[in-house]
């Protein structure tokens, strides 16, 4: 990973070594293939496009069929390989890879799975008898197919070769076994190369913009992802490669941990002879030196095309005599390494084969003539010292040539062979490929592990140890043997008991008085980051057993905890102190606080309650004036009425002259009322009461009881038959009463008729001749025993018996 000074990521780089190859076409017990093979198996099979691309729907191909034979049921039921499928497609699409190039890794995985299914029959003619054919050609057809190259090529490739010798071809058959195995060299070419494409497109497509790397210095940070040891049942010859590269990488850490440790041991003064470690640079040696390494004799005997892996055993014994090899007794075809994590038995079966990595000059050719632009990248490009396709120079251009005549010689002809190809290596690869001179898998190996180192020194390393706690990849099961071998495998063990031996904790004496000197000074002093402070602090600590270099504090692992256990003491009790400070002072704040507080809620009570005061100070006032206006209009009415009275007694009678309601008896009437005769003068005079009592009640002067009243006296004064009726006074504002009620529509009724009928009876009255009540009276008399109306009452009528006058 690439980042600029500031932490920004501006690009990354894949470095690929040693991939197992040999696991696509053959998985031990309990493995599986790459799992790229189900993913897109599965997310091609539910998107309904096996048949594009040529893959059976019934039973899987034999490159990914398990011994359990429960592919097809996991493809078709598990949704795990679907949602990878997709997540592949979308990896693809950010990255940048086009439609082109992703159609094209399917079609070549997809051709990798169906070339697995080819399968070869001897056949036997007049001259020979080892000859193979492809009784079906279904699935050679598929293949052909899906990597674009013709079908009688192919099928001429894996059943025959062609040998160069002295300027000649020499066509010779293959075996059922040799043509299996050209085919399976085939599927691991295709995949390897392929795989290395990707990464190399990758890289070509996250590496960081030129501009921005020059102007700014790159930071790098390096993750290497590797198995760890491995030590199986059965161990072959991918478990050597990958024990060995753990043995170098082991070899590595030592060197950074404890041989530099002896290194700045010596440079600062200190006894190194306490660090002590076992070093495993001999059994490197055994692997990697030249010419008598395990590596290199292996690299000669799959140079003899006679060798088997038993001479490789006996060269094996013959050549390696150290403590680290032997051939154990009564077992054939096996020898035993003693490895910096533990014994480990290797079985030789197929050594020879997977070291030599051979692909037939046929097939690289035949696959060049493929109309696939990406299949013919992969073969033309070369491989590099480490084994991996390397970054493609050569662009495809219309100058590109045939195959070579000496090549097409000898075979029939055909339109695929006519085709142009597009590389530039063409014509010497032949060469190469026939060769038993040409690169193996131990050479890669080596090369790939000189790699490595060189990208590993030079950086700063930091280890990190995967451990598992179980074989079974279940959640809180902790299997004690299986991590103990793990740790052992690891080296970790060996390297606890290397460090509690020497001084893991390396300090300078500025960062050591700075970390600790409250443990020797006040908190408040800041002393000086000396020699003579850095041993007060540990003289005050009371420790043992450390050691003083030129520039740095060497402690042992126990000695760090100590100091800490210690600080901490120390760092608690100023905490203490602190918080009973802390408290107190803010105890303090809060007191203020709450003073003021109650200072602001005594003004706002006072505030509120004067307010209050006054609001109730105006409500009295206005209460006693109220009360005041009441009372004093009680009192002018009632010095009215006390004014009024005297002249109220002169012009009516007194209460005790008058019974009933208002009547004066009889033995009181003056003698003309008991006649029946009233004088002039009393007739006026009752007139006139009649209507001064009429205006003082709608004046509203006097009361309503006072009306009655004097109402009373007036017919008491007139005779008993005369009957008053109180009518309500009619408000001041009060509309005038409209005269549509019954009352008034029966009064002038009749009022009419009984004007029309006396009008035509009416005599002159004489003079002095008393008049005598009309239809009008009679209507008021007959008004008088009515109930009146709410609203207003009739005036009152005089209803008893006629009036008489004397003439």
């Amino acid at each position: 990973m690439k980042f600029t000074p500031t932490g920004a990521v501006i690009g990354a780089k894949i470095s690929e070594y040693l991939l197992e190859k040999s696991r696509v076409i053959k998985q031990a017990v309990g493995e599986k293939n790459f799992h790229i093979f189900y993913y897109i198996y599965a997310g091609l099979y539910h998107q309904d496009k096996l048949k594009i691309y040529r893959l059976p729907d019934g039973t899987p191909p034999r490159y990914i069929d398990s011994q359990q034979h429960k592919v097809m049921q996991d493809i078709v039921s598990r949704e795990l390989y679907k949602e990878q499928f997709d997540a592949i497609q979308e990896c693809f699409r950010n990255i940048g890879f086009t439609e082109e190039e992703v159609t094209s890794v399917y079609r070549i995985l997809s051709g990798i799975l169906n070339t697995g299914n080819i399968e070869f029959a001897a056949i036997t003619s007049q001259h020979q008898t080892d000859k193979s054919e492809v009784p079906n050609s279904e699935s050679l057809e598929n293949a052909a197919s899906l990597l674009s190259i013709g079908f009688e090529e192919l099928q001429e490739a894996l059943t025959s070769q062609c040998v160069v010798t002295r300027g000649e071809t020499i066509i010779r058959t293959n075996t059922v076994d040799k043509a299996a195995d050209v085919r399976d060299a085939m599927s691991k070419a295709l995949y390897g190369r392929l795989f290395s494409w990707i990464v190399n497109r990758i890289n070509s497509l996250l590496q960081p913009d030129t501009n921005t790397s020059a102007s700014e210095s790159c930071m790098n940070v390096g993750i290497l992802d590797i198995f760890g040891f491995e030590n199986f049942k059965k161990n072959s010859f991918e478990q050597l490669c990958i024990n060995i590269a753990n043995e170098q990488i082991q070899f590595y850490f030592n060197q950074h941990i404890f041989a530099l440790e002896q290194m700045e041991y010596q440079s600062e003064g200190v006894d190194a002879s306490l660090v002590e470690y076992e070093d495993n640079r001999p059994i490197l040696d055994m692997f990697l030196q030249k010419p008598m390494g395990l590596l290199s004799l292996m690299d000669e005997e799959s140079r003899f095309p006679q060798a088997t892996d038993q001479t490789l055993v006996d060269k094996f014994e013959d050549n390696l005599r150290c403590k680290y090899f032997w051939i154990p007794k009564r077992m054939e075809l096996c020898f035993g390494i003693q490895h910096y994590a533990g014994k480990v038995m290797y079985d030789v079966n197929g050594f020879l084969e997977k070291n030599r990595d051979t692909l037939p000059a046929d097939i690289v050719l035949v696959l060049r003539t493929s109309e696939n632009k990406l299949l013919q990248q992969l073969f033309s490009s070369p491989l590099t010292k480490t084994g991996n396709l390397a970054t493609s120079r050569a662009r495809v251009t219309a100058a590109s040539r045939s195959l070579p005549p000496q090549l097409s010689s000898g075979r029939s002809k055909s339109p695929k062979y006519l085709l142009k190809v597009d590389t530039m290596e063409m014509m010497r690869h032949p060469e190469e490929t026939t060769n038993m001179r040409r690169q193996t898998v131990a050479s890669y190996f080596r090369y790939s592990l000189m790699d490595l180192l060189s990208k590993m020194v030079v950086g700063q390393p930091h280890f990190v140890r995967c451990i598992k706690p179980n074989d079974d990849r279940q959640a809180l099961r902790f299997f004690k043997e299986r991590v103990m071998l793990q740790l052992r495998y690891t080296g970790i063990l060996e390297t606890v008991n290397i460090r509690r031996q020497g001084y893991s904790h390396r300090i300078p004496f500025e960062e050591f008085v700075n970390r600790y000197f409250y443990l020797a000074f006040r908190a408040h002093q800041m002393p000086e980051t000396s020699r003579g402070n850095a041993v007060a602090i540990l003289e005050r600590a009371k420790l043992k057993d450390w050691v003083l270099g030129k520039t740095k504090v060497f402690l042992k692992y126990y000695h760090v905890e100590q100091l800490n256990l210690l600080l901490r003491e120390v760092i608690a009790r100023v905490v203490l102190m602190q918080a009973y400070t802390k408290g107190w002072l803010a105890a303090r704040r809060y007191r203020k606080v709450k003073e003021k507080r109650n200072r602001g809620a005594i003004v706002i009570q006072s505030a509120w309650r004067g307010y209050a005061a006054r609001q109730n100070l105006k409500q009295i006032k206005k209460e006693r004036e109220e009360a005041a206006h009441r009372i004093q209009s009680a009192y002018r009415g009632h010095r009215v009425f006390q004014d009024l009275e005297p002249q109220r007694q002169k012009c009516h009678p007194t209460k005790e002259e008058t019974t009933g309601y208002g009547l004066k008896s009889k033995e009181a009437q003056p003698d003309n009322i008991k006649k029946g005769n009233a004088g002039p003068d009393s007739r006026d005079r009752q007139v006139k009461d009649v209507k001064r009592d009429k205006g003082r009640a709608e004046d509203g002067v006097t009361q309503p009881r006072r009306e009655t009243a004097r109402l009373r006296d007036v017919q008491s004064k007139q005779g008993p038959v005369v009957k008053i009726q109180q009518r309500t006074s009619r408000r001041r504002g009060q509309q005038p009463k409209l005269l549509n009620s019954p009352e008034d529509s029966l009064y002038y009724n009749q009022l009419n008729r009984t004007l029309d009928y006396q009008g035509s009876k009416r005599k002159p009255r004489k003079l002095g001749q008393i008049k005598v009540l009309d239809g009008e009276d009679e209507y008021y008399k007959l008004l008088s025993t009515a109930e009146s109306i709410p609203e207003e009452e009739p005036p009152p009528s005089f209803s008893t018996g006629p009036l008489v006058s004397q003439s």
